[in-house]
């Protein structure tokens, strides 16, 4: 079987005139898998965890997390969907679920005819409270305590300059 990365090795990017080649390395690929993977199970668990203590998703508990820390507890629909990586589609969907369970309204944009944000209700905040005693618990178990502090330090020097 022929390794993806010995298929098109030695090819030079088109228009790179610095030669790269056109797919990463054996080992390259072994580290973008690895992080893919770290990070699929991390958030498996804390998922799983979450749903099972506390019957909320990770993206719920997500968008009460970023309710919780804007001003006045609230975002434009669209800035929460940047800020939850959810379509607006997505977003929309799960503000409709926590509105129902009235852990977040919805209200029109002063001086935006189109605009609407979601606030974070008193019963959210307090459901995020609660909810998040499980979920700090996985992050310092399943993350913080795998690592040392300079694994840390790198990790989020890395991750920040992976964020475009």
């Amino acid at each position: 079987m022929t390794d993806i990365a010995d298929a098109t090795a030695g090819r030079a990017r088109a228009g790179d005139p610095g030669g790269r080649r056109a797919v990463p390395t054996k080992e390259q690929l072994a580290s973008w898998r690895a992080f893919l993977k770290a990070h699929a199970t991390i958030t498996r668990v804390l998922e799983n965890e979450l749903e099972a203590e506390q019957r909320l998703s990770l993206a719920a508990y997500d968008v009460l997390v970023q309710l919780a820390e804007a001003p006045q507890r609230q975002l434009r629909m669209t800035e929460l969907a940047d800020a939850v990586l959810l379509s607006r589609s997505g977003v929309t969907r799960l503000v409709d679920r926590l509105e129902r369970a009235g852990l977040v309204t919805r209200s029109p944009v002063a001086g935006d005819g189109r605009g609407v944000a979601a606030h974070l209700t008193e019963a959210g905040l307090g459901r995020l409270r609660v909810a998040a005693r499980t979920h700090l618990a996985g992050v310092l178990e399943h993350f913080v305590d795998r690592l040392d502090d300079e694994q840390l330090r790198a990790l989020e020097t890395i991750s920040l300059r992976l964020v475009v």
